[in-house]
């Protein structure tokens, strides 16, 4: 049971940290679809913060701050999963663009453009475009995947780690660096403002001088290529 003086510092944690709760559900927004309210999401995270709170145990040697951060973002990806939002279909064609990609750049040696995919998938450029923006809505990127799942069974001590795990994680890592730095310039420069500077749609948008749906077709478009290309080091 806590006492009044527990209570209280919970009570301050939890003022402390909720405006990580909206910065993580902002941070996601790239990836889904319009109808996945940012509400939602705070909501999610905020019960992901409150767990925190509750099975925080700081003789497990990891900093509140980095307990609570994982807990959020899992109980965001928890409520998305559990929403299944995206068809199947889309799905599939998520999985033709990566291949197609993937063939597409083994045979140019290059980076393909994006009416060079368009045409290994036998699309126009308006339909490629279009299935750019779908398949975006679920495109959670792979180490991002990764990261969650493997927490899966960690959460309890977050620092736990052993010399092999953080062999691979390093070694993921730097393939993604290599990957990402294979990338062409624009979207380099769009994947660096999102995850490293966390500007917004609106404002990549202002930077690239384009619309913030086409900052999303971009973003699915480098998606495609980094998976292509991770797989093909796998």
């Amino acid at each position: 049971m806590y006492t009044a003086k527990g209570k209280i510092v919970q009570n301050e944690l939890l003022t402390q940290y909720l405006p990580l709760v909206r910065r993580q559900a902002l941070a996601l927004q790239v990836r889904l679809p319009a109808s996945i309210e940012l509400d939602d999401l705070v909501q999610a995270g905020t019960v992901g913060l409150l767990e925190a709170l509750g099975r925080y145990d700081a003789a497990q040697g990891a900093s509140f701050a980095t307990f609570a951060s994982q807990r959020i973002r899992g109980a965001m990806l928890d409520e998305l999963r559990s929403r299944d939002w995206l068809p199947r279909s889309v799905r599939r064609n998520a999985r033709a663009v990566d291949e197609g990609v993937r063939r597409l750049e083994q045979r140019l040696g290059r980076p393909a453009e994006e009416h060079e995919i368009a045409a290994e998938l036998a699309m126009d450029l308006a339909d490629y475009r279009q299935l750019l923006s779908d398949t975006n809505s679920g495109q959670l990127l792979p180490f991002e995947e990764l990261v969650a799942e493997g927490h899966e069974q960690g959460l309890e001590n977050p620092q736990r780690s052993t010399p092999f795990a953080e062999l691979v994680d390093h070694e993921q890592r730097e393939r993604l660096v290599a990957a990402i730095a294979a990338l062409p310039e624009r979207e380099k420069l769009l994947m660096a403002l999102y995850y490293q500077e966390e500007l917004n749609l609106k404002e990549i948008g202002a930077v690239l001088g384009v619309s913030e749906s086409r900052v999303c077709q971009l973003h699915s478009q480098a998606v495609s290529r980094l998976r292509a290309r991770l797989r093909d080091q796998g």
